[in-house]
């Protein structure tokens, strides 16, 4: 029998690697984790999710103080933001989760070391470390992704911020272009324009948010427009230079060329996998411009080799990353035939309003053949909605033709946090009579979970209402 110098070897330690690394050791895997950086946490900790959504707070807390008229409050006149401030914030909320990822920590809780590097494989069991080799049985690939930078004429010759820089700039841009309409660009779209810059997105697809469906990009859109930013969406750049503004950028829309001009470039136009320089190629593993191709016990074509997250281009979600990460621990240590699902992964857009959604969509319903029916609420009927003066968005339920929920979209106030009773329901097969009939606090936005499922109900057919009322399943 092979002896290794570990049970498993973990590359990369963001969200996927922490997770898989401490769910091995926890589980009496001798486990070494391995990261490139000088810290662990990865892009989600020092260049995503955390510091995306701390710039989204300070930005929302700036919006309101200015809008301070619309609480019956006096009308303030605001300083210009010092984004050295905000990003000092930024860096405050980092380090307080950056101890939870301490290396000291993570050896004495859950039994796991440390190293810092860029590891290459040697085969399929062993790695080469600043200058050592070092075996294991399993290994977890979870090198994340970096921002794609799309072939656009001139785009090397100028400056240009990614995710990367965006967080810690010295001083707030007076102008923006924001080169990409998904969820990151429109984050930061909406941050910044809060904060005092102006702002102009550019969009490739027909509208923001493409992976959302119709009537809730086009809500955003219109939502984020009257807020004053510009947004071109079906929009191609082809070149953009530097010039006395900044930056000129060059875009192609419904035929004509149009330049938009900013002092600075962001660039959100999606994502690539980590994949170079680890020696893949020389080993087998098979992977394309979306990621390392996995099987769903999070398998590569190297069956001792998993790949979460990121890396594998799945799902580009914390949440999701361990998820993956967890289910690949079961398969290696235990050798249990886990696989994963993601029929249900739910997904949130911070803006704001928020988006978030579970299950099924229209757009992946009509890519299915599924039939279906849609009921919608509008938030601004919700009580405590009307209180915060916070009454944008809708909550949309798709409903199958027997009358079972397989999808829900909510667009408002904490939709990321509404969204969960959805999830909950879903897992557990629950029926929409029985949400409609449970007693929810009032006054809450959670109300508006009963109102739709309680309104469907009332509007139902007749055969789909008996269904309802004997709570059956399917």
């Amino acid at each position: 029998m092979a002896k290794y110098d570990y049970d498993m070897i973990v590359i990369g330690g963001g969200a996927a690697g922490l997770t898989g690394s401490t769910a091995c050791g926890s589980v009496g895997q001798k486990t070494l984790l391995i990261e490139k950086e000088e810290k662990l946490g990865g892009d989600c900790l020092h260049y995503g999710c955390v510091p995306s959504k701390t710039l989204i707070k300070s930005a929302y807390a700036y919006n309101v103080m200015r809008n301070a008229g619309k609480y019956g409050l006096p009308e303030v006149d605001l300083p210009k933001v010092d984004f050295k401030n905000v990003a000092a914030r930024i860096r405050d909320v980092i380090d307080s989760i950056q101890v939870h990822d301490d290396p000291a920590a993570l050896k004495e809780k859950y039994h796991v070391e440390t190293r810092f590097g860029a590891p290459v494989f040697v085969d399929r069991h062993t790695i080469t470390l600043n200058g050592q080799n070092i075996t294991s049985k399993n290994f977890i690939l979870a090198m994340g992704s970096s921002p794609a930078v799309p072939s656009i004429e001139g785009i090397d010759a100028v400056p240009y911020l990614t995710n990367i820089e965006i967080f810690s700039l010295e001083k707030l841009p007076e102008s923006l272009i924001v080169l990409g309409g998904g969820p990151i660009g429109a984050e930061m779209a909406q941050a910044f324009s809060r904060l005092g810059t102006n702002v102009t997105v550019v969009e490739y697809a027909p509208d923001i948010l493409p992976r959302e469906d119709e009537d809730v990009s086009r809500y955003m859109r219109e939502m984020l427009e009257k807020e004053g930013m510009k947004i071109f969406v079906g929009a191609k750049a082809v070149r953009v230079q530097k010039n006395a503004s900044g930056v000129l950028l060059t875009v192609e829309q419904d035929g004509k060329k149009i330049q938009l001009e900013a002092e600075t470039l962001l660039v959100a136009a999606g994502r690539k996998p980590n994949v170079d320089g680890a020696g893949l190629d020389k080993i087998g593993v098979v992977y394309d411009h979306r990621g390392v191709k996995v099987d769903q016990r999070m398998r590569t074509s190297v069956k001792n080799i998993y790949a979460c997250g990121d890396l594998n281009g799945q799902f580009p979600f914390t949440h999701v990353a361990a998820y993956e990460a967890a289910t690949s621990m079961m398969n290696a240590a235990f050798h249990l035939p886990f696989k994963v699902n993601y029929k249900n992964v739910p997904w949130c857009t911070y803006l704001d309003p928020e988006v978030a959604s579970v299950g099924y969509n229209e757009r992946r319903a009509k890519e299915t053949g599924i039939s279906y029916t849609v009921h919608k609420e509008e938030i601004k009927n919700n009580d405590r909605a009307k209180a915060e003066g916070e009454r944008s968005g809708f909550i949309k339920l798709i409903i199958n033709k027997k009358g079972v929920l397989i999808g829900c979209q909510i667009v408002g106030y904490h939709a990321g946090d509404l969204i969960h009773e959805w999830i909950a329901a879903m897992n557990g097969k629950v029926s929409l009579n029985t949400i409609g009939n449970a007693v929810h606090a009032y006054p809450t936005m959670s109300e508006i979970n009963k109102t739709a499922s309680f309104n469907y109900f009332l509007n139902a057919s007749p055969w789909v209402k008996l269904r309802l009322l004997l709570n059956w399943r399917w």
